[in-house]
């Protein structure tokens, strides 16, 4: 059968194509975990694959979160591709727009538009044992692959809490990652719900425009200071022509973000400074002894995420600005209801209450081999060998897959990592035709029994947060550094997997 040609949209057009297409890898997604899966592609000379992305431009988070003060927390040097540096990047900590701006120069410069299918989510993917491929439905087309790579990430799906009367607001209300630009905050009393990272940029970027807002917050985050630098022509023109400062600048932060990580494993003894340095910072930045009690952490730092602000905290001493820890009840028609019985009344909800990370690939049914289900295998925990493999599901390898997620550093590098590893074993299918790789169950399941051993005396298990789920498994976070982890994933060992031969011969199909 002879695939439809298909012509990418551009921003803002969806691809209604239908019909069946045909390629060697399929990639969900276009967010740093898709397109730096792409580059290696193409990098080791390899142009047979399709990305599919639901939205109408590329991006992942940096398409979607839009609201006010959005900006990388680690330094960009450091939060992007190695071999691809941003030498003109505006400051050391760069907005929303600027990253994303990063990413389609990529899309561009690499010339990989034409690769993707915009407008296109994809639903469930199937494996077909007959012949050894990925069978995708995405937006009313499917998909036929050898290769099934989801890079959906973990902070694609926004969490609402679970509060009643949610939908009795009779105001405008959204979540921090699907702003609503047409709502006017300028005069309005606004609640905020949540104090995650994307509160910590927003409230301080909203604060000067509003009449009152009343932030709710459950724990108090751990907030360090953030050394930004706004860097200027001749820092522009010295990391073009001297790569060796800029090099530095990149080693100096992945040092650092090695170290840190080390003491929330390996080096509790590091906890304490850390925290002295967060406390240091609360008592010079907020003044009134009983504010700053309510804004000190209960819990030991690094048990969840660190946040880098020095904006933040001052802004609880505005005068329209109040914080409320008593726990929440419910929501009304005119504002926000508190467990004391007092109304906080608002004209507009903001709910900055995170991403429902430890449900990976999210609303996609995916279906292995003997019509395994995805979801039941994870039923009581993501688990995945090396973050990539899952046993019974040949030929998937997920990008930013469990236990890959940082405590502290560049997801980035670790995508990097994860894209070089998969790279890999595509060469060998594409160099086996019809074959599929299954990585050994037994392999798996020690690999992460001594993933799982080294995460118990990890500062993760002192508290709740989003790295676990319900039943307390640490689902997210890689416990050690990105170093140890590109040591581990460096090569892909073929001894790791089985090969899986298809139930009828491929001769004939083009794939």
């Amino acid at each position: 059968m002879t695939a439809p040609r298909v012509t990418s949209a551009t921003p803002g057009e969806r691809s209604d194509f239908g019909g069946t297409e045909r390629t060697t890898v399929a990639i969900v997604g276009t967010g740093f975990g898709g397109l730096a899966m792409a580059l290696e592609l193409l990098r080791n000379g390899f142009d047979d694959f399709v990305l599919l992305e639901k939205g109408d431009d590329v991006g992942g988070v940096w398409r979607e979160n839009t609201y006010p003060g959005a900006a990388c927390d680690i330094p960009s040097p450091y939060y992007s591709l190695s071999y691809e540096p941003n030498p003109t990047w505006s400051s050391r900590f760069s907005p929303q727009a600027e990253i994303q701006q990063y990413m389609r120069g990529l899309v561009d410069k690499y010339r990989l538009r034409p690769k993707i299918r915009f407008g296109c989510e994809v639903s469930s993917a199937t494996f077909d044992e007959a012949t050894n491929t990925w069978r995708i439905d995405a937006g009313g087309t499917t998909i036929v692959a050898n290769v099934f790579v989801p890079a959906t990430g973990q902070l694609s799906r926004p969490k609402l809490p679970d509060l009643p009367g949610l939908d009795e607001f009779t105001g405008p209300s959204f979540h921090s990652a699907q702003w609503d630009h047409s709502v006017d905050l300028t005069g309005k009393r606004v609640a905020v719900i949540g104090t995650g990272a994307s509160a910590v940029q927003f409230v301080p970027a909203i604060q000067p425009h509003v009449a009152h807002m009343t932030v709710f917050q459950r724990s108090a985050p751990w907030i360090l200071p953030r050394p930004e630098v706004q860097y200027r022509k001749w820092h522009h023109t010295l990391f073009k022509l001297v790569p060796p400062v800029r090099l530095a600048e990149r080693f100096g932060f992945w040092l650092l973000c090695e170290v840190i990580s080390l003491g929330l494993v390996d080096a509790p003894w590091m906890r304490p400074l850390i925290s002295q340095i967060a406390l240091r910072k609360l008592r010079k930045e907020v003044p009134d002894p009983e504010l700053r009690g309510k804004l000190t952490p209960d819990y030991a730092a690094g048990c969840k995420r660190g946040l880098f602000s020095d904006d933040y905290l001052p802004t609880f001493s505005k005068p329209n600005v109040s914080l409320e820890t008593t726990s929440i009840e419910r929501v009304e028609p005119n504002g926000v209801r508190t467990a004391d019985g007092t109304l906080h009344e608002a004209d507009v909800i903001i709910y900055a209450t995170g991403f429902r990370a430890t449900e990976f690939l999210g609303p996609i049914t995916v279906r292995g081999a003997g019509g395994r289900d995805l979801a039941e295998v994870w039923r009581d925990g993501a688990f995945a060998y090396k973050g990539m493999s899952v046993p019974g599901f040949p030929n998937m390898f997920l990008m930013y897959g469990p236990n890959t997620n940082l405590g502290c550093g560049s997801i980035i590098y670790m995508l990097e990592t994860q894209a070089g590893y998969i790279a890999q074993v595509i060469r060998e299918v594409a160099r086996r035709r019809g074959i599929a790789v299954d990585v050994r169950e037994d392999v798996c399941t020690e690999y992460n029994r001594a993933l799982q051993k080294r995460l118990d005396r990890s500062v993760w298990t002192l508290c709740s947060s989003w790295y676990r789920n319900a039943s307390g498994r640490i689902t997210n976070n890689w416990p050690g550094t990105v170093l140890a982890y590109r040591m581990t994933a460096r090569r892909w060992q073929p001894s790791d997997y089985r090969t899986v031969l298809p139930a009828r011969s491929t001769e004939g199909v083009t794939v």
